[in-house]
């Protein structure tokens, strides 16, 4: 049991010596990506960037006892930030109101320059950026804004660069993202007319395919009906042909043509009657009944 107390007596010594240390910024410990910007009667007398422990007594004297009490410690985050500004409103050179996204990346470079120069310096820095976007972008041809987004993203960094080093921030990538119409009754008017227009474009479509197959059709029926035409003219010239070789021979001619008026009977759909020679009075009955 007292071992345990002696322990929790100990922890407790070392947080509140350590809280005691940290409050007159015997030693102070900076993260990666921060600086901490000590200041005292409204004037900087410290500035670290560097990662690490850092023990202040050497390097501040009698000031880092006072400086929590009537001074200052900001600690500053030094990594890239991105912002994106949505539809910032501009007009092209045709008056046409469009739309324009900015994404820009920036850091803070100057600690003193980012505390002291601007009470708002991330707020200053987009209103500069939207409105340099207004300046740069302004009365330009509408295919320029729609197509020449690199060239126009590097103007834009351009004007926005100065500005941005006076606040304190180092400007990074800036790029137009997306260019649209704000207006709605322009943007129905467009829609209706790309619509019409693929309309148009499928229906033009659509008549030449059928255009091409009756072509086709025309084509093949025109070939089909000369090559029906030429086996009709010729017809008659073989049939002649194989009816003459056929009547050199005598049996073989009159063979064929028995074979012929016999098929020509059978395909007859009238009744054949047979009577004998010596029939009587049974032929003019059977002629006589009428037939059902």
């Amino acid at each position: 049991m007292e071992v345990l107390i002696g322990f929790i007596a100990a922890l407790m010594f070392e947080i509140v010596t350590l809280k005691v240390l940290r409050f007159f910024l015997f030693y102070t410990t900076v993260y990666e990506s921060t600086c901490q910007v000590f200041t005292l009667f409204g004037k900087v007398v410290a500035i670290i960037d560097e990662p690490g422990l850092h023990f202040l007594w050497p390097r501040l004297t009698w000031k880092a006892l006072v400086i929590n009490l009537l001074g200052k410690v900001y600690t500053l985050d030094l990594r890239m930030d991105q912002v994106y500004l949505r539809s910032q409103p501009v007009n092209s050179e045709e008056g046409a109101p469009m739309g324009v996204g900015i994404w820009y990346e920036m850091f803070v470079s100057n600690p003193m320059s980012y505390l002291f120069k601007n009470t708002d310096p991330k707020g200053s820095l987009s209103a500069n950026v939207s409105n340099a976007a207004v300046r740069t972008l302004s009365n330009l041809p509408l295919v320029k804004l729609l197509s020449d987004r690199h060239e126009l993203s590097q103007n834009l960094r351009e004007e926005v660069t100065q500005k941005s080093q006076e606040w304190g921030y180092k400007l990074g990538s800036v790029y137009i993202r997306k260019v649209h119409f704000r207006d709605s009754n322009m943007i129905r008017e467009i829609e209706s007319k790309v619509v019409n227009r693929l309309r148009q474009v499928t229906s033009s479509i659509k008549q030449d395919g059928e255009n091409q197959v009756n072509i086709i059709t025309n084509s093949a029926q025109r070939t089909a009906s000369v090559e029906f035409a030429k086996a009709s003219a010729i017809r008659p010239r073989i049939l002649g042909q194989a009816l003459q070789d056929i009547s050199k021979d005598k049996d073989v001619a009159e063979a064929l043509f028995s074979t012929l008026e016999f098929e020509k009977m059978t395909e007859n759909a009238g009744e054949l009657v047979l009577l004998p020679k010596s029939g009587g009075f049974l032929p003019e009955l059977i002629s006589a009944q009428k037939p059902n």
